[in-house]
C-alpha cells in the first residue's frame, strides 16, 4: 500500500501511484534486472585522446600576459602550426592573455598552464563571424562559443590554469536581465525552428543578442577537456553536440549569471564525466538533445553518460536530463557525488538532486536514469523531481515517455521531500524505483501523479520504512 507520503491534490482528487499490478507497472518490473552492468562496457568505450609530444608556446606567436593584449591573432597562428604539423600541445604559459574565439582544430591540445589565465574579451565583436551552433537546443548560426570546434577529431582543452569568460564585465548579463532584447531572438529562434525554416536562414549574431556558450563542441569525435578552473561564463559552459567519446574530468565550474550550466552533453554519446566542481547558476550536469521540432528534425539522443565522483552546488539540479530532450536520452548512470558539501558550498544550494524535465511540447523520451551512492545536505526542494509537464504553458500533442528512474543506496540530511513526480494523464511516468536510501530532515510530503510502477524498498525517510 501506499503511505500517507505519496499524495498529490490535483484536478480536485487525490491521484495514488500504481503499485499495485497492471499492465505499466508489470512492465517496468520486467525490467527491474541491474542496469549497472552496462556501465563498465561503456567505460570501456570511452577513451580521451591522445597527442604527440610536441609543443608550441602562444608567446612563439606573438602573445603576451600581460591582460590588455589582444591574442586572438597568436592563438589562432599556434592552433593552425600545431594541425598542420600533425598535432601536439599549444600552451598558454603563466600569464593573463586576452583574446576572443578560439577555435580548435583536429588533434590539437590547448594546455593552460598553472598560472596561465585566458581572459576572454567582452566585446561580442570578438566572436564573430557567426559559426554554426545549438542554441538552447535549435540550430542555427550565432556568435562564436568562447572555445569551439566543429567536425574535429582529437581536441582538448587542459591544464591547471584557467578560463576566464569575464561575463560581468561584458553586457551578456544585459542582454536578458529585466526584460533584455534576448527575449526577442529567443522567440525569434524557436518559431524558426518548429516552423522548418533552413538552418542557412537561421542567423543571429551581430544585431542581435544571443549569448554564446563557453567551450562547444559540434560533431566532434575524441575530446577531452581536463583539469582547468572555468569562471564566468556567458552561458552554457561545456557543451559538446552530436559528439561521441566525450571526457570531462576534474574541472571546476564556477558561474554567477543566468542559464549557466556546468555541464550539457548535447546529442552526444560515450560521455564521461568525472570528478568535477560545479558551482552554478542553473544545473550542474544537464543531459539534453534538442529542441521541440527542431530536436525531433535532427533526432539524434544523448546515451551512455555516466558521471561520478562530482560537487553539485547548482542552483537547479544536480544531475538534470531536459528540458531540451526532443531527441530523446537513454542510459545516464551518476554515482558518489555530493550534494551541497560544506567543502565546496558554492553560491546556491541545490533545489532537486535529481531533475527531469519534459513535456508534449519536447516529445521524445528518456529511458533509463540511474543514481547511487549520493550524499549530502541542505536539499532545497525535493530529492527527485520527475516533471512531465515542464513549461506545460507551451502546449504540445507529442507523445512523451518517461520510464526507469532509479535511485540506490542514498544519503541525504535536509529536503522539502522525498519524491515530486509529475506524470500526465495520458503518458505516465513509469517505473520509478528507490532503494536502500536513508533520508533525514524531511519536511514535507511527497506529491506523486500519474506514476505507474513506483517502488521503494528498505528506504528510510526520519526513520520510518516507506
Amino acid at each position: 500500500m501506499p503511505s500517507r507520503r505519496s499524495l498529490l491534490r490535483a484536478g480536485g482528487t487525490f491521484v495514488l501511484a500504481t503499485l499495485a499490478s497492471s499492465p505499466a507497472s508489470a512492465q517496468a518490473a520486467a525490467g527491474s534486472s541491474d542496469p549497472w552492468h552496462k556501465m563498465p562496457h561503456i567505460l570501456r568505450k570511452i577513451r580521451p585522446p591522445r597527442f604527440p609530444n610536441r609543443r608550441w608556446d602562444v608567446t612563439a606567436f606573438g602573445a603576451v600576459g600581460d591582460g590588455t593584449t589582444d591574442c586572438t591573432a597568436a592563438f589562432k597562428a599556434a592552433i593552425i602550426e600545431c594541425h598542420r604539423n600533425g598535432g601536439g600541445r599549444v600552451v598558454v604559459p603563466p600569464g593573463r592573455f586576452l583574446t576572443g574565439a578560439v577555435h580548435l582544430l583536429s588533434n590539437v591540445e590547448l594546455h593552460v598552464s598553472e598560472g596561465g589565465v585566458i581572459a576572454f574579451s567582452t566585446d561580442p565583436n570578438a566572436y564573430l563571424p557567426v559559426v554554426f551552433t545549438r542554441w538552447e537546443g535549435t540550430e542555427c548560426y550565432n556568435y562564436s562559443p568562447f572555445i569551439y570546434a566543429h567536425g574535429q577529431r582529437n581536441v582538448a582543452v587542459t591544464g591547471k590554469g584557467t578560463l576566464d569568460g569575464q561575463a560581468r564585465q561584458g553586457p551578456w548579463e544585459s542582454w536578458y536581465a529585466d526584460g533584455g532584447p534576448q527575449g526577442g531572438d529567443q522567440r525569434a529562434l524557436r518559431e524558426m525552428g518548429d516552423e522548418g525554416v533552413p538552418v542557412e536562414q537561421r542567423v543571429f549574431g551581430a544585431g542581435h543578442y544571443l549569448r554564446p556558450a563557453m567551450v562547444q563542441f559540434v560533431k566532434c569525435q575524441n575530446i577531452l577537456v581536463s583539469d582547468v578552473t572555468i569562471l564566468e561564463p556567458p552561458m552554457w559552459t561545456v557543451n559538446p553536440v552530436l559528439s561521441t567519446n566525450v571526457t570531462v574530468r576534474g574541472i571546476t565550474v564556477v558561474s554567477t549569471l543566468y542559464n549557466t550550466d556546468g555541464c550539457d552533453p548535447e546529442s552526444s554519446s560515450y560521455v564521461h564525466i568525472q570528478g568535477c566542481r560545479f558551482d552554478t547558476n542553473d544545473d550542474c550536469v544537464a543531459v539534453k538533445s534538442g529542441r521541440d521540432a527542431d530536436g525531433r528534425r535532427v533526432g539524434v539522443p544523448s546515451e551512455n553518460v555516466v558521471v561520478q565522483d562530482c560537487y553539485f552546488s547548482g542552483r537547479w539540479g544536480g544531475i538534470t536530463v531536459g528540458s531540451e530532450m526532443s531527441g530523446g536520452v537513454r542510459n545516464v548512470f551518476a554515482e558518489r557525488c555530493v550534494i551541497n558539501s560544506p567543502d565546496f558550498p558554492g553560491h546556491y544550494p541545490v533545489k532537486y538532486p535529481v531533475y527531469i524535465k519534459a513535456s508534449k511540447k519536447r516529445g521524445a523520451f528518456i529511458e533509463g536514469v540511474y543514481v547511487r551512492d549520493f550524499t549530502g545536505r541542505n536539499v532545497e526542494r525535493e530529492v527527485i523531481f520527475v516533471n512531465m509537464a515542464y513549461n506545460s504553458h507551451e502546449g504540445g500533442t507529442e507523445p512523451v515517455s518517461v520510464r526507469d528512474i532509479r535511485m540506490e543506496r542514498t544519503r541525504l540530511d535536509g529536503a522539502g521531500a522525498v519524491l515530486n513526480l509529475v506524470g500526465l494523464e495520458t503518458d505516465h511516468l513509469v517505473g520509478v524505483r528507490l532503494e536502500k536510501c536513508v533520508f533525514t530532515n524531511i519536511t514535507g510530503p511527497d506529491k506523486i501523479a500519474f506514476t505507474d510502477g513506483l517502488s521503494m524498498r528498505k528506504v528510510l525517510v526520519d526513520g520510518v520504512e516507506q
